[in-house]
């Protein structure tokens, strides 16, 4: 058996914990309070044994939608959704609040939207809050602020958005509550011969194939997919994840118990800075470079104008781009030293040359290695 099952707290220090819609609101529209009781008994039990946890509740759209009785959960058009999470949302944190002090524990409710960890700055109030929280012994609650967010500017599902809050709290581990009990070869309800994948060390072409068309978990692109984006951004900055069922009672003890699971292996970690580049979800702009560039860019160093073939999409010095090869892999990401206009007129050209084509040469490199992360 893996040593990391059930993430225990003599190995994994700080721990947080997804739990989505699905799992936290029935049908009706209800929380399911018998359920989550369960879980919140879990968390106690770890708080007591030395882990710290922080809590990713989805929810807030479901419980709104059925106080306002809105039609389609809430998700007829953005107004209802809006209205729906801002009124969800009380009920919600009171929830968690209610039952963590059962227990004994202090909740505290933490709402971000996609921006807000695009953003190195309140990136960085978001992570001395939640270290804050974690000196004082509180369990914080974190949900996307749906009631502002827009198609534009979130997340747009809660497993990246908890691998995010784990990077951003450098977190040990993160652990997605699912209707599935992890990954497998092929759709385990309809093929027989579908095998768990109990341990995933590098998710390459292969494990990520395993999502297209829902044959992962029969959940669909929305439902496994999302979770392999989440297990990238976690072990980049070098947090382990783990996908188990959350359709059990106590489900933290139950895969503590033996149940099943799959572990994707943290990386070794990246310096703060490029781990919260390399875990970005929005991007201005894509560079495209040849084999010599990916070559030099593998061995460290910066991206020079000679080695980019195009440049594609608006954006200004500073800004966040995607490195890309001819066939459209991205193997870096990083903060560009020129506007996009400026970059296109220098590409592929030497960096002596830089002077007379803009009439000044800033900079010598297009992206420098130290705003650079590999991905």
């Amino acid at each position: 058996m893996n040593p990391l099952s059930g993430f225990p707290p003599t190995l994994i220090r700080r721990l947080v914990i997804k739990i989505g819609s699905a799992l936290l609101v029935d049908p009706a529209g209800q929380v399911r309070v018998d359920w989550l009781r369960t879980l919140v008994a879990d968390v106690a039990a770890r708080k007591s044994a030395g882990q710290q946890v922080i809590i990713v509740s989805s929810g807030a759209i479901a419980l709104g939608a059925r106080r306002l009785k809105l039609p389609k959960g809430g998700r007829g058009s953005l107004e209802d959704a809006q209205a729906a999470a801002a009124t969800g949302q009380i009920a919600l944190s009171q929830c968690w609040a209610s039952l963590l002090d059962e227990q004994g524990i202090v909740a505290a409710q933490m709402l971000v939207t996609l921006d807000d960890l695009e953003n190195r700055r309140r990136y960085l109030n978001a992570s001395a809050t939640l270290e804050r929280l974690m000196a004082l012994g509180v369990v914080p609650v974190v949900n996307e602020n749906d009631s502002v967010a827009t198609a534009e500017i979130r997340f747009g599902d809660n497993d990246r958005l908890a691998a995010r809050i784990g990077q951003a709290a450098r977190a040990d581990a993160v652990v997605l509550l699912s209707d599935v009990d992890g990954l497998y070869t092929a759709n385990p309800h309809v093929d027989a011969d579908a095998m768990l994948i109990e341990t995933i060390e590098r998710i390459d072409a292969r494990i990520a194939a395993m999502a297209d068309g829902g044959s992962a978990s029969g959940m669909g692109s929305g439902g496994m997919t999302s979770k392999i984006e989440a297990a990238k951004i976690a072990t980049g900055a070098g947090a382990h994840l783990a996908i188990i069922s959350g359709k059990v009672d106590a489900p933290l003890s139950h895969w503590t118990g033996g149940g099943k699971g799959s572990i994707f292996l943290a990386a070794p970690a990246k310096r703060a800075r490029k781990g919260w580049l390399a875990g970005r979800l929005t991007v201005r702009g894509r560079i495209i470079v040849d084999a010599g560039a990916e070559r030099a860019l593998g061995k460290g160093n910066s991206l020079l104008p000679a080695g980019v073939a195009s440049v594609e999409g608006v954006f200004a010095r500073g800004d966040v781009v995607d490195i890309v090869t001819p066939d459209g892999r991205v193997i870096a990401r990083g903060l560009s030293e020129y506007d996009s206009e400026e970059a296109a007129r220098i590409a592929g050209k030497r960096s002596e040359d830089i002077a007379t084509l803009l009439g000044h040469l800033p900079r010598s490199v297009l992206v420098h290695r130290d705003h650079m992360a590999m991905v």
